[in-house]
C-alpha cells in the first residue's frame, strides 16, 4: 500500500495551485449543468443526468485529490511498473465486448457496470509515472541510443498505438507531445528525437490521407465555412458561438448553441458555450486560470527536491496544460478538431478524476519543497530506497 506522509513533513502545499484547480472544477459543473441540460432531457427525460454524474466524480475527485496530497510522491516509484500493466490492460479491454464500449465507431471506453472508464485518460498518468522514474535512474545515460532513448520509445509508441487503434486521434498525439517533450528536457539527443518526430510525421500524415473522415477534418479546418454543412459543421458552430458572446456574452444560461446547434457542447466545445454566455471576459478568466495553474507546475519542476519530482511535476503540468491549450486551439479554429476535452470543465469522469489526481501529486511535491531556513524535509526511507538506480 502507498504510505502517508510523515508527520514531520511540511503540511503547507502550494494554496495558490489548489484554489485555482478548484475554482475550474466549480466552473466545470457550473458549465456542464448549463450547457447539458437540453440534451439530457432529450435522451434521458433527466434534465440533470449528466450534472449529476460530473458532481459525483467531481467528488470522488477531490477525495483523490486529498489522498494524492498526502500520499508521499516518492512512493509511487514502487508501482510504477503495476501501474503500467494495469493502464495497458485497460487499452486493450476497450476492444474485447462486452466490456468494451463503442460510441460513434471509437473504442475508448471500458464498462463496469454502471461506471465507464476512459483507459487513454490514465494512460497519459502512467506513461508520466514511467518516464519521470525511468529518467531519473538514467540520468547520466539519457543521451545513450539503447539506453536513454529506446527503451521509452518503445514503450510510449506501444502506449500511443493502441490508443490510435481506438479511433482516439487526439489523445494518441498528446500522449505523444508529452513524451518528446519530457525526453527532450530529460537530455535525450536532439538527433534520435528529430528522427522520432519526422517519422512520426510522416505516420500522421499517411494515416490522415487514408482516412477520409480525418481528411476532411483537415480541409474543414482550413475553411469552415466551405464545409460548414457537412464536415465543418461542428467548428462553425463553435465560431459563431464564440463570435455571438462579444465582450460580456449573452448572459448565464442564454446560449442559444447549447439548443442542438453545437454537437458535444458539453464536453469537447465547452469553452464555446462559456465564451457565447460570459463573452471575452469569461474567457479570459479561463485563460488566466490555466496560465497560473501552468506556471506553478512549471515552478515546481524547478524547485522539487530531487529530480524524480522535478520530472514528474513537469509531465503531470503536461498532463493538463497541454490538453488544455490543444482544446482551445480546436475550439477557436486554429487546430483541426481532434475530440479532446478541457480539462476540469468538459464532462468526461476519468478525464476529471486524473487531472484531480495530477493536482493532488503536484501539491504533495510543493508541500516537501525546503523554504529558506527551513530543514529538508526526508521521504519515508522505503520510498526513498525505491527510486535509487539499482
Amino acid at each position: 500500500m502507498l504510505k502517508r506522509a510523515d508527520s514531520a513533513l511540511p503540511t503547507r502545499c502550494d494554496q495558490i495551485l489548489l484554489v485555482s484547480s478548484l475554482i475550474l472544477v466549480s466552473l466545470g459543473l457550473t458549465m456542464v449543468f448549463v450547457s447539458s441540460t437540453f440534451l439530457a432531457q432529450h435522451q434521458y427525460q433527466d434534465p440533470y443526468f449528466f450534472f449529476r454524474r460530473q458532481a459525483l466524480y467531481a467528488l470522488v475527485g477531490v477525495g483523490i485529490l486529498y489522498l494524492g496530497r498526502h500520499i508521499p510522491y516518492q512512493s509511487y516509484q514502487r508501482y510504477v511498473y503495476l501501474f503500467m500493466v494495469l493502464t495497458l490492460i485497460g487499452l486493450i479491454l476497450v476492444f474485447i465486448p462486452p466490456l468494451g464500449a463503442k460510441v460513434r465507431g471509437a473504442a475508448r471506453w471500458v464498462r463496469l457496470g454502471p461506471i465507464s472508464l476512459q483507459p487513454s485518460e490514465f494512460a497519459k498518468l502512467a506513461m508520466v509515472l514511467f518516464l519521470a522514474y525511468s529518467m531519473t535512474r538514467k540520468q547520466e545515460k539519457m543521451k545513450d541510443l539503447t539506453i536513454g532513448f529506446l527503451p521509452h520509445i518503445l514503450v510510449a509508441g506501444l502506449f500511443v498505438g493502441l490508443i490510435g487503434l481506438e479511433s482516439d486521434f487526439g489523445t494518441a498525439l498528446t500522449l505523444a507531445a508529452i513524451v518528446f517533450i519530457m525526453l527532450l528536457v530529460g537530455g535525450a539527443r536532439l538527433t534520435y528525437l528529430g528522427i522520432t518526430a519526422g517519422l512520426g510525421a510522416v505516420a500522421v500524415t499517411v494515416m490522415v490521407l487514408k482516412d477520409p473522415k480525418k481528411l476532411a477534418r483537415f480541409f474543414s479546418f482550413l475553411d469552415p465555412w466551405k464545409y460548414g454543412q457537412d464536415a465543418g459543421y461542428q467548428l462553425k458552430q463553435s465560431l459563431l458561438a464564440i463570435g455571438s458572446g462579444g465582450a460580456t456574452g449573452l448572459g448565464p444560461g442564454q446560449s442559444r448553441a447549447k439548443l442542438f446547434y453545437l454537437p458535444d457542447a458539453h464536453t469537447d466545445f465547452i469553452l464555446s458555450i462559456f465564451s457565447e454566455e460570459l463573452g471575452f471576459v469569461g474567457v479570459f478568466l479561463i485563460l488566466a486560470l490555466f496560465a497560473i495553474l501552468i506556471y506553478r507546475g512549471i515552478l515546481l519542476s524547478l524547485r522539487a527536491p530531487d529530480t524524480f519530482g522535478s520530472y514528474l511535476a513537469l509531465g503531470l503540468t503536461l498532463v493538463i496544460g497541454l490538453q488544455a491549450v490543444i482544446n482551445m486551439a480546436v475550439v477557436s479554429g486554429m487546430a483541426p478538431t481532434k475530440g479532446l476535452s478541457l480539462p476540469f470543465l468538459s464532462y468526461g469522469g476519468s478525464s476529471l478524476l486524473v487531472n484531480l489526481m495530477s493536482v493532488g501529486i503536484l501539491l504533495n511535491i510543493s508541500s516537501q519543497i525546503k523554504k529558506p531556513g527551513a530543514p529538508a524535509a526526508s521521504p519515508p526511507k522505503a520510498a526513498e530506497a525505491a527510486g535509487k538506480p539499482s
